[in-house]
């Protein structure tokens, strides 16, 4: 296997990480409005991911982005962040950098906030099964009205 490396999004990844999550969301026919496929702010990670409580790594082999994660604050909840545009290509998945890059996601997270949340698929059951096995709880309902409204699976974890 080729070496990773995990590192803050620059400037220079947006379109390749639009790139990632779009080819991801096709894979899993998540191409629609309701979900990622339709934020605007999809091309511009770099600038999105600024605020103090934000963050977007991105999982580089051999100088391309290969998977990313995000972390950001949920609109009317101070102590609660969003796990975000959790994504890899195939030959990412089963590497285990996803364990290593939640790592990441949640140590950051631990310092501004108690909880995070995060909206999936519920055919994305590698995904779903990953949250589970990391301690994400199953919500029936989503915790607030965001504009994913198409995803059908919500999960809480402790931080």
């Amino acid at each position: 296997m080729k070496e990773m490396l995990i590192r803050e999004i620059q400037e220079k990844d947006n379109q390749a990480v639009e790139h990632l999550i779009r080819t991801c969301l096709i894979e899993f026919e998540a191409d629609k409005e309701g979900c990622a496929w339709s934020d605007p702010q999809l091309g511009v990670f770099s600038e999105v991911y600024q605020p103090e409580k934000s963050c977007y790594w991105v999982v580089e082999m051999a100088g391309d982005i290969v998977a990313g994660c995000g972390i950001g604050p949920v609109e009317s909840k101070p102590n609660v962040c969003e796990l975000q545009k959790m994504y890899a290509f195939k030959e990412a998945r089963g590497t285990g950098i996803a364990s290593q890059l939640l790592g990441i996601a949640l140590a950051f997270a631990k310092q501004f906030y108690e909880e995070c949340y995060l909206e999936t698929f519920s055919n994305m059951e590698a995904a779903n099964q990953f949250y589970q096995k990391n301690g994400f709880i199953a919500l029936s309902s989503p915790l607030v009205e965001t504009p994913h409204y198409a995803c059908d699976k919500w999960y809480l974890k402790r931080l």
